[in-house]
Parts: structure tokens; C-alpha cells; sequence
């Protein structure tokens, strides 16, 4: 690998406009690229022997569906750690729409050094459009309604930060990055605490100005924080009906936010935005998301080594 101080200045300032750390996401294109070339010399046998070293060519990046992209600044970074000498044009914003045979970047560079990048830039690319994808479709789902779509700390290990980023693309708003951001006392923990109050105030005697969101799963359990003289900072309904949801709804008056989550599908977002909750927070954005396809294909052939 080359040094993050090889990347164009402009890509570095796409990333962190976007809330990415330029370190963060060289760390994680150098750990996927050390899969591909695990031992020195890094280099790939196959484009090594069939392409001479110099040779140059240019790629595009198409969209095979239609969908929603995001990541493309993380896989040009790809293409300038691996010393491609690379030239990146027509890269379209994270975020943009687009449709089947878009085009959404073009790599100029030297051969070898491309197709040592391709599928790392790919892996990168398609997962993180395949989060901003289904994101999208959760938004379009509610459109008309208060509810926001939220994505939870269901995420790959090494890739909350960029997934997080790729919801964001899709129109999502991000819940708690760390266990840090917020306090969430969930079943487990009114196990250990001997109740939902006694778990809340002990947060609050330890972390003060921490918020704090606490689970329930019956109107009694949520009355019993609204009656409180400092309710917690956000609810979370677990596993309610539609019209449990629309009843807790009524119940708060806006007090609280409330954020639905357990049993949530797709085809119920309708229904959920209709109850009036604020949030509805969904794992499988990240956790079992499907890749958008993008194809990376060569316009410009490279001779042939001898």
C-alpha cells in the first residue's frame, strides 16, 4: 500500500464532509486489501502475468440496478492505495438515485494495479449502496408520515462507521454509534437492575446528562415512566401492535419520543408510520442487507504482456 497522504486532497474532503474519518476508512481498505495480497510480494499473479506493468487503461463503474449508491469515495481511495495512478472522473455524489446502466465513476490508472483494486473497491461500493438502498425504501415507505427510519448497533464488525454513513446516504437517521452516545436499558438490564426505575436512576446517579432510553413492552410499563418527574430521553416499544402503538402514541402527547421496534418488516412500514411513533429502528439496514450490483469493466484494453 501507498500512504494516505497519496490520496487527492479532494477525496479526502469528500470523506470528511461526510462525517467519515480519512484514517478510519484507509484503516479498513488496507485490512480488506491484506485478504487479497496477504504476502510480499503484493502483487496478483494473474493481472501481474498477463499485463505489463506500465500499461494503462480506463474503467467504468455502472450500476447494474436501480437503487441508491453511496461509498464510491471509499472505493476511490481503493484505486490510490494500491499505487494505481489513478485518475477518477464522473464519480456521482453518495446518495445520488440512480437507475440501471448509470454510469457512476470512471478510474484511469495503470492496468495491474486496477484489477488488484477491483474487488475490494466492488465489495466496498455494493454493500455500503445496498444499505443506502434499502434505507431509501424504508423512507419512501413512510414518506407522509413523522416516523424516521433509524438503524441500530446491528452492524459488521470493523464497519459501523461506514454503514452508518451509507444509512445516512439512504435518508436514515442514525441511532446511538457507541454504547456511550446513550444509555439503553433493555430487558437484561431491569433483570440486573431489579426494575426499570431502579436501572434508570442508577444511570442517572452515575452518568448525570447521560440520555437515557428505556424499553417497554406494555402501556403500564410506559405509564409508569411518563408519571415521572424526568421521564428518560426516548422509549422504545418492543414487539407492540399497530394499535398498542397507536395507543402509546396517544398516551405520551409528544413527552417522550417513541421509537418502535421488534417484528418490523417492510411491508408493516406503512402501518407503523400511521401509529405516530417518531422512530422505527430496523437491524436488517445493516446486518443482513443485500448488495446493490455494480460492475467494473474495462473500456480501454491493456496489451497484453509478452
Amino acid at each position: 500500500m501507498t500512504s494516505l497522504r497519496d490520496v487527492p486532497a479532494e477525496v479526502l474532503a469528500d470523506l470528511t464532509a461526510a462525517g467519515l474519518d480519512p484514517d478510519h476508512v484507509w484503516d479498513v481498505v488496507g485490512r480488506a486489501l491484506s485478504e487479497d495480497l496477504p504476502t510480499e510480494p503484493r502483487v496478483d499473479p494473474t493481472s501481474e502475468s498477463t499485463i505489463p506493468a506500465g500499461a494503462r487503461a480506463e474503467a467504468v463503474f455502472g450500476a447494474r440496478e436501480d437503487g441508491v449508491v453511496a461509498g464510491l469515495a471509499v472505493a476511490a481511495v481503493v484505486f490510490h492505495a494500491v499505487g494505481a495512478d489513478a485518475t477518477i472522473t464522473d464519480r456521482v455524489a453518495d446518495g445520488t438515485r440512480v437507475a440501471r446502466g448509470d454510469v457512476v465513476m470512471r478510474v484511469e490508472g495503470l492496468a495491474q494495479r486496477m484489477l488488484v483494486a477491483e474487488r475490494t473497491a466492488l465489495n466496498l461500493a455494493c454493500h455500503l449502496s445496498g444499505v443506502a438502498t434499502a434505507t431509501s425504501r424504508w423512507v419512501e415507505a413512510l414518506e407522509g408520515s413523522p416516523t424516521r427510519v433509524l438503524d441500530t448497533r446491528k452492524t459488521l464488525p470493523g464497519l459501523r462507521a461506514l454503514q452508518k454513513y451509507a444509512v445516512r446516504c439512504g435518508g436514515g437517521v442514525n441511532h446511538r454509534t457507541s454504547l456511550q452516545d446513550m444509555a439503553m436499558v433493555k430487558d437484561n438490564h431491569v433483570i440486573a437492575a431489579g426494575g426499570v426505575l431502579p436501572a434508570l436512576d442508577a444511570i442517572r446517579g452515575r452518568h448525570p446528562g447521560l440520555p437515557v432510553e428505556v424499553e417497554v413492552t406494555t402501556l403500564d410499563q410506559l405509564d409508569e415512566l411518563l408519571a415521572l418527574p424526568q421521564p428518560p430521553e426516548r422509549v422504545l416499544l418492543d414487539n407492540m401492535t399497530d394499535e398498542l402503538m397507536t395507543e402509546a402514541v396517544r398516551r405520551t402527547a409528544g413527552r417522550v419520543p417513541l421509537e418502535a421496534s421488534g417484528g418490523i418488516t417492510l411491508e408493516r412500514a406503512a402501518r407503523i408510520g400511521a401509529t405516530g411513533v417518531d422512530f422505527v429502528s430496523v437491524g436488517a439496514l445493516t446486518h443482513s442487507v443485500t448488495v446493490f450490483d455494480i460492475g467494473m469493466d474495462l473500456t480501454t484494453p491493456a496489451p497484453t504482456a509478452d
